[in-house]
């Protein structure tokens, strides 16, 4: 079999092909790339100076091809838990339909592709920022820390947080405070986003043996800690406004938000341990979600509309 195989003997000696072009979307992680592009549309544009439309939509690919690299890297080494948590299970790679070989060719091709197309599109800083972004959540997350600390997502969550740094480099060839804020956003909001999670996926955690933090410390403390997070994010996700890069429309929408996810997070901390049924940890998940794509959704408009009406920051 070549690295790129992804057949599978028959009973005749021949082989039938398992793979199908969906599966290879899979592996990229469809629904993280979305959040992904979408913070690094925001870094590009709440940016200052600009950069080319074409060379804009292509750098923004890049970096979104970047991303579902390292997914494919990380479906590819974390096939054996897939296997185990409900949650995984149905991926590819575990259900045989892409082998692990081309799994992890597809990542290493597309990582490859991904960094080379946005140095040429906007620069090389950039470039190496998504370089080390790939390299951070595929090796340093994915094959170091998610199997040996509880603190995984806090240090781990870096990864997912430097897609709208990135952004603000294709244009600026740097990074500043400003870009810093926005990476500060969302490396604040993962813990909360995925504890939340481990606390009703507790028993899937468990059985594939991460060290997830209600796994480790128990429920009582991922609360405690999942509050202490959410009063920290909110009044940091109002920063763009304070500190004018963004405009009064996102500050009010940050503000509620914000307000939001801290009564969410409350709920969170006052259930019942052993709540077999976790409602508010689960409506903390789906709401963090929202929480998120509304903020950089807001910065987009912002930056991009509110200038044309006379609103903008």
């Amino acid at each position: 079999m070549t690295l790129l195989d992804t057949t599978t003997p028959t009973t005749t000696g021949g082989t039938i092909s398992l793979a199908e072009p969906r599966d290879f979307i899979t592996l990229l992680k469809p629904r993280v790339m979305s959040l992904v592009v979408l913070t690094a549309v925001a870094g590009l544009v709440v940016s200052p100076g600009a950069l080319h439309p074409t060379l804009a939509v292509i750098s923004i690919l890049a970096i979104a091809v970047g991303a579902g690299a390292a997914g494919a890297l990380n479906m590819w080494y974390d096939a054996d838990i897939d296997a185990v948590m409900t949650r995984t299970a149905k991926r590819p790679v575990p259900m045989g339909r892409v082998s692990p070989e081309a799994a992890l060719s597809f990542g290493l091709i597309l990582s490859i592709l991904s960094v080379m197309l946005l140095g040429l599109a906007s620069n090389w800083f950039a470039a190496a920022f998504l370089a080390f972004t790939i390299f951070f959540y595929a090796v340093i997350y994915t094959m170091g820390l998610k199997r040996s600390t509880p603190q995984n997502i806090v240090i781990g969550g870096a990864a997912g947080a430097f897609p709208p740094m990135i952004g603000w480099a294709a244009v600026t060839g740097d990074a500043s405070v400003n870009s810093f804020i926005l990476f500060l956003i969302i490396f604040l909001w993962t813990p909360p986003h995925f504890w939340a999670l481990a606390l009703f996926k507790l028993r899937d955690y468990g059985d594939a043996g991460v060290p997830m933090l209600p796994n480790v410390a128990g429920e009582r403390s991922t609360k405690l800690q999942i509050f202490a997070y959410s009063v920290v994010l909110a009044p940091v996700a109002v920063l763009p406004w304070i500190l004018g890069f963004a405009g009064v429309a996102y500050g009010a929408v940050a503000t509620v938000l914000g307000l939001n996810f801290v009564r969410h997070a409350w709920a969170v901390l006052n259930m019942a341990d052993g709540d077999e049924r976790m409602i508010p940890a689960k409506k903390l998940f789906g709401f963090s979600i929202l929480y998120l794509f509304g903020l950089f959704a807001m910065l987009i408009v912002d930056a991009a509309v509110a200038p044309l009406l006379g609103l903008g920051a």
